[in-house]
């Protein structure tokens, strides 16, 4: 499981996400995207999916995690809806949440990879659901406050959970030397005041024709799979079946 998370709202995680779980189907990987913000879910919208069920359901124990799972045609990969307009996660018991995180442990080997779109910010919710994944995405921008955010989200995790692998990916860049100098400043901060390096997974560039697909509710890799930004993504997502290579050999 690969958590996809953020210190701040407004850096492109959704959009990440869905673009990421597209690129590994198109590397033919069995893969699930869990869209893990009840409160403000927007994954089923981004793809223009209409879900009679959702994770609501699952949180309210009306349902497993089977029975909302929905197939996206555009993608060929399965989603799990999340719940907008409800209290959010943080509003779940620890103790049905814990449930809900073993739950989807299990249901996720039954994939080759499960992308788990969190919820902005560093709640309690999101860093258990982020703890017990196999790598944690951290998505920033070079906005000073998505720095400072993201910096504050890597501190939380690694206080919490120092065996967890949090790698960092710098979206909207303008160009790729800008992405660098923008990673150089989040990895500075972690080095000098928490003594770690979180590595530096990929540079997403900033392309005008992602805001174009969101709109017309399109995956940016079927719409523009020559694009910048597809070609960054893709590339993120060769990169981790690269280092998983790496490791088992």
């Amino acid at each position: 499981m690969i958590a996809v998370a953020s210190g701040k709202g407004g850096v492109g995680k959704t959009w990440f996400s869905v673009t990421l779980a597209h690129a590994f189907s198109g590397l033919k990987q069995k893969t699930l995207l869990f869209d893990g913000d009840l409160g403000m879910a927007n994954v089923d919208i981004q793809l223009g999916l209409m879900v009679a069920n959702d994770l609501g359901s699952v949180v309210a124990g009306a349902a497993t995690l089977n029975q909302v799972v929905h197939y996206c045609d555009k993608c060929r990969f399965d989603v799990i809806a999340g719940h907008s307009g409800s209290a959010g996660l943080s509003a779940v018991p620890v103790g049905r949440l814990q449930i809900l995180a073993e739950d989807l442990s299990l249901f996720a080997d039954t994939y080759d990879k499960v992308v788990l779109d969190m919820g902005a910010g560093a709640e309690k919710s999101i860093r258990i659901l982020s703890g017990m994944s196999g790598r944690v995405i951290v998505l920033c921008t070079d906005e000073p406050t998505a720095l400072t955010d993201a910096y504050a989200f890597v501190k939380l995790m690694a206080m919490q959970y120092p065996k967890c692998r949090v790698e960092i990916v710098v979206n909207q860049a303008e160009t790729l030397r800008e992405g660098q100098q923008t990673y150089n400043i989040l990895q500075k901060a972690c080095q000098t005041f928490l003594k770690i390096t979180p590595p530096l997974l990929g540079i997403v560039r900033r392309d005008a024709r992602v805001r174009d697909a969101i709109r017309n509710q399109m995956p940016l890799i079927t719409r523009y799979p020559t694009s910048e930004a597809a070609e960054d993504v893709i590339e993120i997502a060769r990169k981790i079946l690269q280092d998983e290579q790496n490791v088992q050999s």
